[in-house]
């Protein structure tokens, strides 16, 4: 694991990084077999009237985003009568300005951007969680060379790259700033070098002049399989532990004005959730039509205990990174109460749990939400 990467490995991990999410949109969207216990008929009866059925969403080149890929190869989206299309897109500002255009009618979006995002005056609410942790730092493997342990401070005298406006960037800072670690040039700092995307920073790595490079899900287990190694994944550091990651985020008009298409959105997402939890493999292959990657890099993400993937919107654990990020100069405060919205969920899932009451899936997702809310 501790030698250098040849040249082909490196060509390698920029094929494949290239290759992720292209085929964003699959040819063959005929659902899988699942033992979902609504149907169609059952949901189209008891939901109330859409006000729109056609939805775009936007996501990113991430195994994250894993809900709205299982919702839609898995015909869960067209059981609660929406027609969603999915598009990938390369950063969070991109996400913003489709939502913000009328483009998208949801994206999901890292916390760290969206709460930015929301502190400077975008009118864009959040109402559902996509994953919580899954990402981290990876390194080039001569520079812990010997070493058998390590911790963030591997990175002092290292050019780091990341994506500025990021929850991989903020934590590092937070850990950085935990340590007494100063950013910039030096032996005893951290120079972060930022670019615009997580692809961007990834393959920034076949420059000698970056030693490391953020990373999020699933470019983490993807380097390592690369020789790459792991300085930390934020679900193993006691400061980061149950970070929000990514949210489910709209347009605050959007969700005025169509309330049932939105319920009906997340009741898909819900019962996405459910079905990962039950059928691991179909996941995977579903997964793999968005996220063209080996299958156990992707088993490795979704079920090796680094993220989880789950709808709940977790206002507690956001509005926690909100202060964070305050409190290291990313973001002005400001009130999240007005473009926190939590009844979309709650309604959703109260929905199912009164279809299908005796589902544990759906009750373990409502004492989260109880205690999290």
């Amino acid at each position: 694991m501790n030698k250098k990467l040849t040249a082909a490995l490196l060509a390698a991990a920029l094929t494949v990084t290239a290759l992720a999410g292209c085929n964003n949109n699959p040819s063959d969207n005929t659902p899988s077999d699942h033992n979902s216990t609504t149907s169609s008929a059952d949901t189209s009866s008891s939901a109330k009237a859409l006000e729109k059925t056609s939805f775009n969403l936007g996501h990113l080149n991430s195994t994250a985003h894993l809900l709205g890929f299982v919702a839609k190869e898995e015909g869960f989206f067209q059981e609660e009568g929406l027609d969603v299309t999915l598009t990938l897109f390369s950063s969070a500002a991109e996400l913003s300005t489709g939502l913000e255009s009328e483009k998208l009618d949801v994206a999901f979006i890292g916390s760290v951007p969206a709460l930015t995002f929301q502190s400077q005056g975008h009118d864009l609410t959040i109402f559902g969680g996509e994953m919580t942790n899954g990402h981290g730092y990876v390194i080039k493997p001569e520079f812990v060379e010997g070493l058998t342990d390590w911790d963030v401070s591997i990175l002092k005298g290292r050019n780091v790259a990341s994506v500025k406006n990021s929850v991989q960037d903020a934590e590092l800072q937070i850990l950085l700033k935990d340590r007494n670690i100063e950013i910039g040039e030096g032996a005893d700092k951290v120079n972060i070098i930022y670019f615009d995307s997580q692809k961007d920073a990834y393959n920034a790595l076949q420059n000698d002049t970056i030693d490391a490079v953020s990373a999020y899900s699933p470019y983490t287990s993807l380097a390592e399989s690369q020789g790459y190694q792991i300085v930390y994944r934020c679900s193993e550091e006691p400061l980061l532990q149950n970070q929000p990651c990514c949210r489910q985020v709209a347009a605050t008009a959007a969700l005025s004005k169509y309330p049932n298409a939105y319920n009906a959105f997340e009741r898909a997402l819900i019962k996405a959730y459910k079905f990962t939890q039950e059928n691991k493999e179909q996941t995977i292959k579903d997964v793999k039509k968005y996220i063209d990657i080996e299958e156990d890099l992707i088993n490795t993400e979704i079920y090796g205990g680094y993220g989880t993937s789950v709808p709940d919107p977790d206002k507690q654990g956001t509005v926690a990174l909100k202060n964070s990020i305050v409190e290291l100069g990313y973001a002005e405060d400001y009130d999240i109460d007005k473009l926190y919205n939590t009844d979309i969920y709650k309604n959703a899932l109260a929905s199912l749990i009164e279809e299908n009451p005796d589902d544990k899936i759906y009750e373990d997702l409502q004492k989260h939400f109880d205690e999290f809310e």
